[in-house]
């Protein structure tokens, strides 16, 4: 198997539960490698459940492929370390609040003389300046602080989206803006100082229902249905199962209307002809889809919608995604045992992925200690 695009990388991760682990996880499974700094106790995320084989199901998910080493950065001689490290790294990653490297002894302008070909990257909740910077910031916070979790859930309630997305939308930002300055290095020799935070990564996302809002019309809450796109939702068939539709266009709408549903009537209604009259008159045309539903046993329902080329989808459970037959899954090792558990969605045809083991806590420790204090291979 050839060399991954990061092999010779050197990445140095300070870092804790899930934005940047996920962001160096990444550079790792692309070929890098991670040393990865824990506190004494451990990255806090390995305690976030036991659920592989007693392992931490966020650990597990966001650390195969690195070195674990236990730093305590108030000792002299774990500094020593941090900075023999630095001076080699290609990539320094680092997550904690806010000014708390400054306060080791390592502010960012001083590192930037020292190494200057080193691309850093900071991660923080509101950045490093601001009214909020040297506020805790955490996923679900920042999804009610940046007003995703009000245009998420039901009319009756805000809702947190069911998983980490402030997180893995700063991880996925911060690999980004990393691998771009790793590319820009390579022509001018000059490393980075990144900054990437979680409230901003998450408004940006919000753009949408942002100007939607400025325009006087911000989006309302409408559970498994689109708020600016209809009709777009979920209806139970005959035998109570419940089926997601999606229209993304006029041509779409007349094919569901005159073909699935066999109503010519329906398909000539000019109040629906595009999108904007199906949004304001959607609580009598969802009525009359749901009723079509109602009356189809659901193997049925989705021949038809085959048969048509609607775009359709069950509404699945954890349990239906274990077994669904699109779910392609990789098995990592872990001080506990195999763990099987999602692909990266990047697929590199004629490829065999290889995916390095979860590390034990300062499983590393001696050895990259040997290898950059001391100088043994």
């Amino acid at each position: 198997m050839r060399n991954k695009p990061l092999t010779g990388t050197l990445v140095v991760a300070l870092e804790q539960a899930v934005a940047a682990p996920m962001c160096s996880r990444r550079l790792a499974d692309a070929g890098a490698r991670v040393i990865k700094l824990e506190r004494p106790e451990g990255d806090f995320a390995r305690g976030y459940d036991t659920a592989a084989h007693g392992e931490s199901a966020y650990f597990v998910w966001l650390n195969r492929g690195k070195d674990s080493v236990v730093v305590d950065l108030t000792k002299p001689e774990d500094k020593a370390l941090l900075e023999a490290l630095l001076a080699k790294a290609d990539v320094f990653i680092q997550n904690l609040k806010p000014g708390a490297l400054e306060r080791l002894g390592y502010p960012f302008e001083q590192l930037r003389r020292t190494y200057p070909r080193l691309v850093m990257c900071s991660i923080s909740g509101y950045g490093e300046t601001g009214p909020y910077a040297q506020r805790k910031a955490y996923d679900l916070l920042i999804q009610a602080e940046s007003g995703l979790a009000n245009v998420t859930g039901g009319p009756e309630s805000a809702s947190r989206v069911g998983v980490s997305v402030v997180d893995i939308a700063t991880g996925m930002n911060a690999y980004e803006a990393i691998l771009e300055a790793l590319i820009a290095r390579g022509r001018t020799g000059e490393g980075a100082d990144i900054r990437v935070s979680m409230f901003d990564a998450m408004a940006e996302w919000m753009t949408v229902p942002l100007l939607q809002g400025r325009a006087g019309n911000p989006p309302k809450r409408v559970g498994l249905a689109h708020p600016s796109v209809a009709p777009y939702g979920v209806f139970d068939t005959k035998d109570g199962v419940p089926i997601l539709i999606s229209i993304q266009n006029d041509r779409e709408w007349v094919v569901l209307a005159r073909d699935v549903l066999a109503d010519r009537d329906l398909a000539a209604d000019t109040r629906l002809a595009n999108n904007v009259g199906r949004c304001t008159h959607r609580f009598e045309m969802d009525g009359i889809i749901a009723r079509w539903f109602e009356s189809q046993p659901h193997k049925a329902a989705i021949d038809r919608l085959m048969r048509y080329d609607i775009a359709f989808g069950l509404v699945s459970d954890v349990a239906g995604l274990s077994a669904h037959p699109h779910l392609r899954e990789i098995t990592v090792p872990t001080p506990s045992g195999p763990v099987t558990l999602p692909a990266p969605p990047a697929r590199h045809l004629g490829e065999e992925p290889e995916f390095g083991p979860v590390p034990a806590i300062g499983a590393q420790s001696v050895a990259v200690r040997e290898e950059f204090l001391h100088g043994a291979p």
